[in-house]
């Protein structure tokens, strides 16, 4: 049996793009609505009560907003088919929005930090802390629910711009429940203890929250730039390599294997070598093969099989990834 007749379907079938794009937008969609709706309520909510963090973390879903608009953008856009304008699609516009949003972030965890401190140095009574619990409570809830369809989606679509709104809103779950500790524990105090001033917890967890958005937008911003600068796919290099070494002897040696993604779009670039008395039908049939078997097992790949003819006399740069034994190398080459 040839390797590829026992490969696995991949999760999207060519027919499936159109379907899988509509599925990412509405994702976004639902993003962008959670995003806006927790906005409101939090700068409501912050602006009442006086409590900086509860503010921070409305300016932290307002990021999460830009965000997710950007990402909505970035699916629409990643979907459009190659042109001539862009021969190789435009898959990259996610790798782009991936960077747009860890820079909106470090723009948020920087404003935080600088109204955390003004706050430390002027501080200022909360009022109404259980409404900023409240609002800490259902952000949590909503981003909670919301990240996990968004990472769903995008691991399935294999959308870098759903996934990178997901981290987004999955580090609002975390500083929201920060947040909403900050404030129990001032709550807590104001009834325990209420000559003790336990106000300064809340800038303190503001500055928190900066640095834990900080962490995320650097995880992003690495994750984006890696597909930007074409950074080899070690994952699918290995498969590639178990499917040609399956095939020898009739392929005989391959060089050249490279790998490279833009968005969900994955690309592969490859020289395969074989008997150079090969009829171009039987060449033409192994490369279709060795290609739909890639494009079946990573959807959406652009693959280029490059056939050389082999007559043995074999290079250095040959011999590195020559299928062949020593010993039958030199019996070819002697015949």
């Amino acid at each position: 049996m040839a390797p590829w007749d026992s490969i696995p379907r991949g999760l999207l079938s060519k027919g499936a793009v159109v379907e899988a794009q509509g599925r990412k937008a509405r994702a976004a969609w639902i993003s962008v609505a959670s995003n806006t709706t927790l906005v409101v309520l939090k700068l409501i909510v912050g602006i009442t009560i006086g409590s900086v963090a509860v503010l921070s973390e409305a300016i932290h879903s307002g990021m999460d907003l830009a965000a997710s608009v950007i990402a909505l953008f970035a699916v629409r856009r990643s979907g459009r088919p190659a042109d001539d304008e862009h021969p190789f699609g435009h898959g990259k516009v996610e790798n782009l929005s991936g960077v747009a949003e860890a820079l909106l972030i470090f723009a948020a965890a920087i404003w935080i930090i600088v109204e955390a401190v003004d706050k430390l140095r002027h501080p200022g009574p909360i009022s109404l802390v259980g409404w900023g619990i409240a609002i800490m409570l259902v952000s949590a809830i909503v981003n909670t629910l919301v990240s996990r369809m968004l990472f769903r989606v995008g691991s399935e679509t294999d959308s870098v711009a759903l996934q990178a709104d997901a981290w987004h809103l999955r580090t609002d779950v975390y500083t929201s429940v920060g947040v909403m500790g900050g404030l129990a524990l001032i709550w807590v105090g104001h009834r325990v203890l209420p000559t003790v001033d336990l106000d300064w917890l809340d800038p303190v967890a503001g500055i928190a929250v900066a640095l834990l958005i900080m962490s995320a937008a650097y995880r992003l911003t690495v994750h984006a730039i890696r597909d930007l600068m074409d950074v080899s796919l070690d994952e699918e290099e290995e498969w590639i390599r178990g499917q040609i070494l399956a095939l020898k002897p009739t392929i005989r040696a391959y060089h050249k294997l490279r790998t490279r993604k833009a968005g969900p779009t994955r690309f592969v670039d490859v020289h395969v070598l074989v008997d150079s008395d090969m009829h171009l039908d039987q060449a033409h049939e192994i490369s279709q093969r060795l290609e739909d078997a890639i494009e079946d097992r990573f959807p959406g790949t652009s693959v280029t099989v490059h056939m050389e003819p082999c007559d043995c006399a074999c290079e250095p740069a040959c011999v590195g990834d020559c299928l062949l034994e020593p010993e039958e190398r030199i019996s070819l080459s002697t015949t």
